[in-house]
């Protein structure tokens, strides 16, 4: 099959033989003619063919009407906004190599093929519209029969088969009256002149002519000496160019001529004899014979404008010129363009890629928090210690990305011209090293060089916050201990005491506080015994009461408090056990001894000692005699010292780390690095370490224990050297190539700079002091531009005389001629130039040639007038001007005649008074210049743009004559502005207090609030930052009376104890409130012992009974070491309150008494009434024989919420963002608190959660971040731009600058006003302007071919629309371009034809009409647009109507226009039944053509009586009607009575189950007919309403029977079905019929026959 890929390749299917009905069957069943191929031949596809076929698009066809695609296109079609149409086109697969058509699967194997025809829409005639008549003209005739004539113009042309213009014209025949003499009948008329010639005889004439110059001069020649040669040499040359010898200008001058006829009335040429004898006109004149432009051929192409590869833009253009052989002459053709220009791309080998641009950056700027500051945080004298988010800043720059690159490409050529081979050369390094080196230090080009999004200038940064150390309180006095236990030398020790850094600081626990206090002391010990608990007393010698002993438990502790082995206290006494006593049933019984009280003092000295004390009370009194007896009042406190220690405390004082110094030991060197970043060597730093006696000062380090002493020295990292990287120098700036008026060259400067990308830092090399520089410009020797140089004008040249010798009173040597010049280019210094360039870039090029008069002898000659001399003064004196006769002009006496010639005019001096007047708004108040501030280092300063204070606003002013024309203002003495002071205010910042102290937390145990507050001094104003929101960190701002409240939306004012009374402060304060956490131990009752019992009872001598014992409760702080002071009571749980007074019985003598209670035991979870809680007491003293001690164990029944409960977890919300008291936004922490709850709902301490091991899953602090307050930072105004407008009153100035930092956060918003703009000085603006052509003049005969003038005149104006200006003197326009709205072909007179009394002739063109878009209202369609203007046909004969010429209109497209609506309209006239009817279009213009083409309206007045009925309108014949939709409703007198809506017939389906209908209405019922009469165009239906409004009776019967209908019809359609059904099963069941058909079934046929016609469906589902 040969190769994988391309043609060659086959394709088979399969073939099988198939019955109708599906089934496969013997081939011999099927037409073996009929059998299809199952094998062709095939092109493999590959993917690499991919690239050598394409799909080739024709251009799209003609758009054809759809209905002319169908059988249908015979139809009428009425079309409505556009007729819908098919557009095709040829696809094809093509071999891009050579074009030729290869097959379509190929190039359906990459790509499917593109459509071939699409949807097009056929826009609907547009028929011409034409305008309304203008009024009638007056009649053509004083006397007899005349025409008068009205015309219309073209609004639009017909368009896409649209009709016709009508007749522009019409005619009406007028009788001024009868004429009294003979009407004339013949006039001259003169003819067109026709095309200029040559004289036959004028080239040899010429010949001979100069020849006999040329020998006259070679004889005069000879007789002079040599200056007088060379300055004849001179002349010639100068005359030479004056008569155009060069080949650019190749001007002759011809004559031209034109016949003058008599003609009768009717057009018809007659005898000139029958014209009266008059002056007949020049029929000869010299004219300038017509010449084309010739050009040169194309030079070659130029080189391709792009001279690199870039990948972005890779087309570059080239051009090609050629140079002008002939300029046009006369009526010439004009020169094609002299230079055009393609695209193109680079060629060949080694082509360099194109330099690429890149922003680079300066190194950011240290992060300032300053910036973000409000104005009143920038008055505070101390800005030291910010933190937190500030702002760096740094410069953007544009570098050339590869300069190194194409620099090392260059210099390989450069060797490579010179001859160097590469292999005698070592190889050559990329500099990889070098670009990398250089992207740092990269040279500054134009910024513009650089595309895409400039990067930021400024970023938020963040100072981290020092972490202030926080240390726990101080914790107890250790025991006296050595300073070594190790080295237990010497008796003197020391007590310590100790507290822990809770919160470690930035740089380490070195900078915290100092954390040991030690107190001398003596007989110091390393370990001793501690008393853990006391056993039972126990009375001696095995008696039931009486003296005893406890047995003490105790364990060895260190100095420290931890226990230790008990082997290391072995060398210490042990505790002995503790004397006691069990009181006998009739002794005195008292408490256990309470715990020792807190020591009063910490330290002891000689007047102060520290005590504690401890206290019991009587259970029970003593019986009389034979019992111990109860001790007196003072045996049951004692008191004992505590902390004798004398109050000499001594500690360890640090100083601060000194700076990090090089350690000299330290081998590594401190080099230099580009970056600064990272360690560079180690170093050291010392501080100062020193023993302080508590409230003395220093003393010797002996005073202090050695063990706790910090150390002095520490190592520390070095940071490298930062040299400051600059920028090198840009490179200069273009010099700019400005001239004066004069064509000299101005003085200017040019400038480079430099960037300082790296700061110096850590004893770097500084950076140079000079950034810029700046020198003068190289003065241009020669100014850039071209002007035309006229020449001398030749001698005026007259028609040969041989040609104008028969013309009466012709004279040889005079009469009308033509003279021509030179015109050559020049630069501005005068030198040669190419007059290419003239085309190009100067002015339009001067006339070539002028008619010119050489006077006869009889003629007079005259000089010009000179100019008007000058006035001394205005309003004072005349001013003349002169001129002077010529020649023999001098000697003729009628040339004398100063009243035929005079020689001179005298005019007053101008009176001119000028008025001066503001006129404009006033511009914005602008600042003047250099308001920005700059740093010392140059780099600019974030915001610190002056945009605030006093400036000046303008007004223009204007300055008139008294002609109230426009002058400039120098006339008025005024530089053009009127100055005013004006203010811009500056922007106050929001200013609130500083911040109050923190409350005290809400709650006393677990999570509460805390508050702190502001006040509101001064509202932002002027755009200052506003007052903070701070909804960014979970604060809602609430807006009170004005002021500003900040709360937290979860608490509540009125619910919140410590908030309750605030309301009242909302409206004048900002609150910020936090959750808090207070230990539920900071407060704690503390109760004093009980007092003695009050029996109430009282029996004297038992001292026993019913009593009563009270006691103080107080709320006390809690601290380390014991309540401390007393606090209010709500601080305490009220709960938890001891009783301040019991009722109980006072034990009598022999009873048992017991302790008091125990605690209640803990109930166990979870809390049921089964679980009970206890608890217990002991006897103190056993009865009496007889008597029985109480129980010594108490229950009672757990019970949920009173004495058991269930403990969980509550986690707080978030608090707000907290930041360092220094910080202003940035990193800050939130933070959460964790609650223990009781199930009772009260907060309680966190032990009890703790003790249940319950989980904690929560997070307690994220980091968060509050959002800076950036204030918006706008760039420099830029330049001001050029003025609006070149002259006039409304030219304005505009400057812009933008947003460079959007504001953030609560930072100070942008101003508005981000342009200002200023009047521009007023200039009168000046402007060459045509005058109205004159009448046409066919000099002194009547009619036929003539020409019309119009003046070129100075025009000045204000610039505005409203208005043609003033005319003034052109020297004002002088310095202006002669050109009218752009065009430089200057055209004072054309060709006109004067048409002849009687003559029926063509009107002038009228003026072009708007702009008409042809469009399809309604429906997003332009098929573009069109203007048009006409030519209508005047008449004066009635009799020469039939010699008339045609109308003509021409039309052009433009751009712009609108797009109309035609709508008929009517109106009935005062004092009539009739209406006038017009067309309109939607600009109001009343028109003829247009509107649709259908009957126009017919007012309802004019049926009678009028159809007032609604829904009713009259029609063509004035009979009343109803609307479509509606049925008339006759009155008994056949008049209309009303309309009525035709009635919906609602017939329920038969196979609708749910009684669905179907709905039908009478579809337009108004199609035009003749079948009624007298009711034209309305088509004629059943009345279904009778006379009185209700429905007929036949109506209920079609209903009835229409039923009826439908149930036969579904009967009928299932009885055939069935029928079918049985008749396909039949079929089915032949295996094989003689009858049966079969086909060949390929792989892609789908092919059936049907072989029961009635049953389709039923045998396309059983087939498939």
């Amino acid at each position: 099959m040969g190769s994988d890929c391309g043609p060659g390749g086959s394709q088979s299917r399969a073939v099988w033989c198939a019955h109708v009905e599906g089934w496969t069957t013997l081939h011999t069943n099927c037409d073996q003619g009929q059998r299809p191929s199952n094998q062709r031949n095939c092109f493999r596809v590959c993917d690499w063919h991919k690239d050598l076929y394409d799909w080739q698009l024709g251009a799209w066809n003609v758009c054809v009407p759809v209905s002319a695609r169908t059988l249908w296109a015979s139809r009428p079609f009425t079309c409505s906004g556009g007729e819908e149409g098919i557009q095709t086109r040829e696809v094809g697969c093509i071999l891009k190599s050579d074009g030729s058509p290869a097959e379509d699967a190929i190039c359906e194997y990459f790509e499917p093929k593109p459509r071939l025809e699409q949807a097009c829409l056929i826009p609907c005639p547009q028929d011409c519209v034409v305008s309304e008549y203008s009024p009638w003209t007056s009649c053509s005739k004083t006397c007899g029969t005349g025409l008068r004539n009205r015309v219309r113009s073209v609004l639009v042309p017909p368009l896409f088969g649209g009709a016709v213009c009508p007749n522009l014209t019409e005619f009406q025949s007028c009788k001024p009256g009868p004429c009294t003499g003979p009407e004339g009948m013949y006039n001259l008329r003169v003819g067109p002149w026709s095309p200029c010639a040559l004289p036959q005889t004028r080239t040899a004439r010429q010949v001979k002519r100069r020849k006999g110059k040329g020998q006259g001069l070679r004889e005069r020649a000879g007789v002079k000496d040599p200056e007088t040669r060379e300055l004849i040499q001179k002349k010639r040359t100068r005359n030479r160019l004056n008569r155009q010898e060069s080949p650019f200008w190749d001007i002759q001058v011809g004559y031209q001529t034109r016949d003058v006829t008599c003609v009768h009335r009717n057009g018809s040429a007659v005898g000139r004899n029958l014209c009266l004898p008059r002056d007949l006109p020049l029929t000869i004149q010299s004219c300038v014979l017509p010449k084309d432009c010739q050009v040169t051929d194309w030079a070659v192409w130029g080189p391709c404008s792009k001279t690199c590869v870039d990948p972005e833009s890779p087309i570059g253009n080239r051009t090609r010129s050629r140079k002008v052989v002939q300029f046009p002459v006369g009526k010439g053709a004009g020169c094609t363009p002299l230079e055009e220009s393609e695209t193109c791309e680079p060629q060949g080998e080694g082509v360099p890629p194109c330099a690429t641009y890149t922003w680079r950056s300066t190194e950011w700027s240290d992060c300032r928090v300053d910036p973000l500051l409000s104005q009143q945080d920038r008055r505070r004298s101390n800005l030291t210690g910010l933190c937190g988010g500030g702002l760096q800043t740094r410069e953007i720059y544009c570098v050339q990305a590869n300069a190194e690159l194409l620099k090392y490409l260059n210099d390989l050529r450069e060797k490579d011209k010179a001859g160097q081979t590469q292999r005698q050369q070592k190889p050559s390094v990329p500099p990889l090293l070098s670009i990398t080196f250089q992207i740092t230090a990269s040279r500054p080009v134009e910024n513009k060089l650089c595309k895409g999004p400039i990067p930021n200038r400024s970023q938020l940064c963040q100072i981290p916050c020092p972490i202030d150390c926080e240390v726990s309180p101080w914790g107890a006095w250790g025991p006296c201990t050595f300073e070594n236990c190790d080295d237990q030398a010497g008796k003197k020790g020391f007590k310590l005491r100790k507290r822990q850094v809770t919160n470690e600081p930035t740089g380490g626990p070195g900078n915290c506080p100092h954390l040991v206090e030690a107190v001398p002391c003596d007989e110091p010990t390393c370990y001793n015994w501690q008393l853990v608990d006391l056993d039972q007393c126990v009375p001696d010698a095995e008696k039931p009461c009486g003296p005893g002993t406890q047995l003490v438990q105790v364990q060895c502790v260190n100095s420290n408090g931890e226990e230790v082995d008990r082997n290391l206290c072995t060398s210490y006494p042990a505790p002995e056990p503790v004397p006691c006593e069990v009181p006998c049933s009739r002794d005195c019984v008292l408490s256990d001894w309470t715990a020792w009280s807190t020591c009063s003092q910490t330290c002891s000295s000689k007047t102060i000692e520290g005590k504690q004390m401890r206290t019991r009370s009587i259970l029970a009194y003593n019986a009389g005699e034979g019992g111990a007896l109860c001790p007196n009042i003072s045996a049951l406190q004692e008191i004992r010292n505590c902390n004798e220690h004398a109050c000499t405390v001594y500690h360890w004082q640090t100083g601060p780390w000194g700076p990090c110094t090089e350690d000299p030991s330290a081998s590594t060197l401190n080099s230099s690095s580009g970056d600064g970043q990272g360690p560079c060597s180690m170093g050291m730093q010392t501080r100062k370490v020193i023993c302080v006696r508590v409230n003395v000062g220093q003393v010797p380090p002996k005073k202090c224990p050695d063990g706790p002493r910090p150390s002095t020295v520490r190592p520390c990292q070095l940071p490298c050297k930062k040299d400051c990287i600059m920028t090198p120098f840009s490179d200069w700036t273009p010099c700019p190539v400005t001239c004066d008026a004069a064509g000299n060259a101005v003085k200017s400067k040019q400038s480079r700079k430099r960037l300082i990308i790296q700061l110096p830092s850590n004893g770097g090399q500084d950076c140079p002091e000079v950034l810029e520089e700046e020198r003068d410009c190289e003065i241009a020797k020669i100014c850039p531009g071209f002007r035309w140089k006229t020449h001398k004008w030749r001698k005026c040249q007259l028609v040969p005389w041989l040609l104008r010798k028969e013309r009466p009173g012709a004279q040889e040597t005079c009469g009308p001629g033509l003279q021509t010049r030179a015109v050559s280019c020049r630069q501005l210094d005068g030198t040669q130039a190419d007059v290419s360039e003239c085309l190009k870039f100067g002015k339009a090029m001067p006339a070539i040639t002028q008619r010119c008069q050489l006077p006869c002898q009889d003629d007079c000659q005259l000089t010009n007038w000179s100019k008007f001399s000058s006035c001394t003064a205005d309003c004072v004196g005349v001013r003349t001007r002169k001129r002077a006769l010529i020649g023999r002009s001098k000697k003729k006496d009628k040339c004398k005649n100063t009243q035929m010639y005079p020689l001179s005019e005298t005019q007053y001096c101008p009176c001119d008074k000028y008025n001066a007047q503001p006129v404009g708004n006033w511009s914005d108040c602008i600042l003047p210049e250099g308001g920005r501030v700059e740093s010392i280092l140059g780099m600019k300063v974030q915001g610190d743009i002056k945009e605030c204070g006093q400036g000046y606003r303008y007004q223009a002013m204007v300055c008139y004559d008294q002609d109230n024309r426009l002058v400039e203002t120098s006339r008025c003495n005024s530089h053009g502005y009127i100055e005013e002071a004006c203010i811009i205010p500056c922007p106050s910042d929001c200013k609130l207090s500083e911040w109050s102290n923190w409350s005290r937390c809400s709650k006393s145990c677990g999570s509460g609030v805390k508050v702190r507050s502001k006040w509101l001094r001064e509202k932002p104003y002027n755009g200052g930052r506003p007052c903070p929101k701070l909804d960014h960190i979970n604060q809602v701002l609430h807006y009170m009376n004005s002021w500003h409240v900040l709360i937290n939306p979860s608490v509540s004012f009125s619910s919140t104890p410590m908030l309750a009374g605030y309301d009242s402060l909302l409206q004048a304060q900002v609150y910020e409130v936090v959750p808090c956490q207070s230990d539920c131990n900071q407060y704690v009752w503390v109760a004093e012992p009980w007092s003695v019992w009050k029996v109430s009872n009282v029996d004297l001598k038992e001292n026993c009974g019913e009593g009563v014992q009270t006691r103080k409760v107080r709320c006390m702080l809690n601290t380390i070491d014991g309540p401390s002071e007393s606090v209010e009571d709500y601080l305490c749980d009220p709960e938890e309150m001891p009783l301040g007074a019991r009722e109980s019985r006072l034990p009598c003598p022999e009873d048992c008494v017991l302790n008091d209670w125990g605690p209640w035991s803990r109930c166990s979870l979870p809390c049921t009434r089964t679980n009970n809680r206890v608890r217990t007491a002991y006897t103190l003293r056993s009865p009496t024989v007889g008597r029985q001690c109480p129980d010594t164990t108490d229950r009672e029944p757990c019970s949920l919420n009173l004495n058991c409960f269930n403990y969980f977890y509550n986690i707080t919300d978030w608090s707000t963002c907290q930041l360092s008291p220094n910080a202003v936004c940035g990193s800050g922490i939130k933070t959460r608190m964790l609650d223990c709850v009781r199930s009772d709902g009260k907060s309680v301490d966190i032990k009890f959660c703790e003790e249940l091991n319950l989980e904690k899953r929560w997070q307690m602090n994220i980091s968060c971040v509050v959002e800076c307050p950036v204030n918006c930072h706008l760039s420099e105004w830029s330049a001001w731009s050029d003025c609006s407008q070149t002259c006039g009153l409304e030219g304005k100035m505009w400057r812009q600058r933008s947003v460079v930092q959007a504001s953030q956060g609560d930072g100070r918003p942008c101003p508005s006003q981000m342009e200002q703009w200023k009047p521009c000085p007023v200039r009168p603006c000046y402007r060459w302007k045509y005058s109205p052509w004159s009448e046409c003049r066919v000099e002194s005969v009547v009619c036929g071919h003539g020409i019309r003038y119009r003046n070129l005149s100075c025009f000045v104006s204000d610039g505005s629309s409203n208005g043609e200006g003033s005319l003034v003197d052109e020297e004002l326009c002088s310095s202006l371009e002669v050109a009218i709205d752009g065009d430089k072909q200057i055209n004072l007179k054309e060709a006109c034809t004067l048409p002849c009394p009687g003559e029926c002739y063509l009107m002038e063109w009228s003026d072009w009409s708007s702009c008409v878009s042809v469009c399809i209202k309604g429906a997003d369609m332009d098929f573009g647009s069109v203007q048009v203007r006409s030519r209508a046909v005047l008449a004066q004969e009635p009799e020469n109507l039939q010699l008339c010429p045609d109308q003509a209109w021409e039309s052009q497209p433009c751009t712009g226009g609108e797009c109309y609506e035609y709508k008929w309209f009517s109106n009935v006239r005062l004092n009539s039944t009739r209406s006038t009817i017009w067309c309109q279009r939607s600009d109001g213009l009343n028109v003829t053509g247009g509107c649709p083409a259908m009957n126009p309206p017919v007012d309802n007045s004019s049926c009678d009586p009028p159809c007032f009925m609604p829904k009713s309108f009259c029609n063509e014949a004035g009979i009343c009607m109803c609307e479509e939709g509606f049925t008339e409703v006759l009155s008994p007198t056949g008049q209309l009575d009303h309309c009525a809506p035709i009635p919906i017939l609602e017939i329920p389906t038969a196979g609708d189950k749910k009684g669905d209908v179907k709905t039908s209405r009478a579809i337009n019922p108004t199609l035009p007919t003749t079948i009624q009469p007298g009711r034209t165009g309305r088509t004629w239906y059943l009345q279904p309403y009778g006379p009185d409004g209700k429905l007929k009776m036949w109506v209920y019967g079609v209903a009835a029977g229409a039923f009826v209908l439908l149930i036969f019809i579904v009967s009928m359609i299932y009885l055939a079905c069935s029928y079918c059904a049985k008749v396909h099963r039949s079929l089915k069941a032949q295996e094989s019929d003689a009858n049966g058909t079969a086909v060949w079934m390929g792989q892609n046929a789908q092919e059936m026959i049907y072989t029961c016609p009635d049953c389709q469906e039923l045998a396309q589902s059983s087939s498939s």
